[in-house]
């Protein structure tokens, strides 16, 4: 199963992410995390990142289909990946497709988390002050989500006329909004 999740910033990615991936045994590939990991190690892909998320912008197309395709090429994706945080502009979907068609892998969904904005700003805040990220202020929270809005959002479109997008409500329980997604795959 090689499946995408996306969706605005705090809408539960992540943590949707973690039960699809139990549930159908596959690798959880998180471009956010994996940034999160090359800044920690200050290597140079990370000190690059690191001024592009501290401003609450993307990083460079560039820089992040080269991450995914050395990390989907990687023994432990045999059986399948879910894909968060990625693609996020048509570029990287564009980019992303070749890969796909160079690998013969195929994309069985892309799925699309939705929620309320504002519910998703006070989300936010309150991880970046229980996790003490400097990327989950309110100004770079609305900054990301505009960013989302302008670049990201538009993909949806790119996958809708694939047949591959299924969108789904993120807000509620955890296991309600799990057997939603479940259940349109």
């Amino acid at each position: 199963m090689k499946l995408l999740i996306m969706g605005p910033p705090g809408v539960g990615k992540g943590t949707q992410a973690k039960q699809i991936k139990a549930y159908f045994d596959i690798v959880h590939l998180s471009t956010g995390d994996i940034l999160r990991s090359e800044i920690e190690a200050q290597s140079k892909i990370g000190i690059e990142s690191k001024i592009y998320m501290n401003a609450g912008k993307l990083v460079p197309d560039d820089v992040l289909l080269s991450i995914v395709k050395e990390c989907i090429t990687k023994p432990n994706c045999a059986k399948g990946y879910l894909l968060d945080g990625f693609p996020r502009t048509i570029h990287q979907a564009e980019g992303f497709d070749k890969i796909m068609v160079n690998l013969d892998h195929t994309l069985d969904a892309a799925i699309s988390l939705t929620a309320n904005q504002d519910e998703l700003v006070n989300r936010l805040v309150k991880r970046g002050y229980d996790y003490g990220r400097s990327d989950d202020t309110p100004e770079i929270i609305r900054n990301r989500q505009n960013i989302y809005w302008e670049q990201t959002s538009p993909i949806l479109d790119f996958y809708r006329s694939k047949g591959l997008l299924k969108d789904v409500d993120g807000l509620g329980e955890i296991e309600e909004i799990t057997n939603r997604i479940l259940k349109v795959l």
